[in-house]
């Protein structure tokens, strides 16, 4: 009999690129990664990994597993699903337990802006439901989400940069975040209302790193314009560019989601042509539609959703 949880951890290595990596995703030591997947090819009798230099990767044999039990797991959460939602039967919904755990990933902003609000009401109001949060960009969040790595992720798409959605996921919409342009209050530019890509050509920018979604918007924000944006510093942390444009050192262009009140040094100014906007949305397998105890973390974060969709 094939071990399912040595399959997710194989699962983990291909989506991840190493055993470290997926051990982290998973919250195991890389030990207990390498220790599962050698009882799963002792088991089945076919080397699934192999080394390449100080890494490794999945033999063909290994491929061929990891694409082959996508649907048997998805299969299995359907009818946990299907458990959950039998053994609540003859209860009132006010009765129900929600028990069980869903994992999520969020990108920082929704960390901050949502997540901090929702997960202490979850834990107060259903004390038997674990809800464990990773903090990952978009594109990984939608890749562990799609593994099963994750069971519910937040991310955002920015215009018109793409964010490839698999089959086997719905997307919940949640609102349309803003970003302003950070500036200083003595800055030529603070008197403005908004500002244009052309207002913007010339400024020196703090972003964030060149792999992220953010950072791609800011370059599609000055498509025709050239030599522009000159970004001058890097950091991940919206904090971070805020207190470096208070120190003078550039303009950031930052979400409205999770962003502090600001300095009486600073002033937040919306881009125009093309606004600065993006579209924030939930992510689940469609095999855990069913689910109670997804549905009802899902239904927190709409709540919260709500509240920033005025914003």
């Amino acid at each position: 009999m094939i071990d399912l949880e040595a399959v997710v951890a194989l699962r983990a290595v291909a989506t991840n690129g190493s055993v470290a990596a997926a051990a982290d995703s998973l919250g195991f030591t890389p030990s207990a990664v390498s220790q599962q997947i050698k009882r799963l090819e002792r088991g089945t009798r076919i080397a699934l990994l192999e080394r390449v230099g100080r890494g490794v990767v999945l033999t063909d044999a290994g491929r061929h597993l990891v694409t082959s039990s996508a649907t048997v797991l998805a299969d299995l959460e359907r009818i946990e699903a299907d458990l959950h939602l039998a053994g609540g039967s003859g209860t009132g919904n006010a009765e129900r337990r929600v028990t069980g755990e869903v994992r999520i990933g969020a990108f920082s902003t929704a960390v901050r802006g949502i997540l901090v609000d929702v997960l202490p009401r979850l834990r107060d109001e259903h004390p038997e439901l674990r809800v464990p949060l990773r903090e990952s960009e978009p594109w990984e969040t939608i890749a562990l989400v799609a593994s099963g790595q994750r069971d519910l992720g937040i991310v955002h798409r920015w215009g018109g940069v793409a964010l490839a959605m698999p089959e086997h996921l719905v997307e919940t919409p949640l609102f349309t975040d803003v970003a302003d342009v950070i500036v200083r209050r003595d800055h030529a530019l603070a008197g403005h209302t908004e500002l244009t890509p052309t207002d913007l050509a010339g400024e020196e920018w703090i972003a964030t790193f060149d792999s992220t979604i953010c950072r791609q918007w800011l370059r599609r924000l000055f498509d025709g314009v050239s030599n522009a944006p000159r970004i001058v510093h890097e950091s991940m942390e919206f904090e971070n560019h805020l207190e470096l444009v208070r120190a003078g050192l550039g303009v950031a262009l930052v979400p409205r989601m999770g962003r502090p009140p600001l300095h009486p040094d600073l002033v937040a100014i919306p881009t125009v042509r093309p606004a600065s906007t993006r579209g924030v949305s939930a992510v689940h397998r469609r095999s855990q539609a069913d689910s109670p105890a997804l549905q009802t973390v899902l239904d927190a974060i709409r709540e919260v959703a709500v509240g920033h969709a005025g914003d």
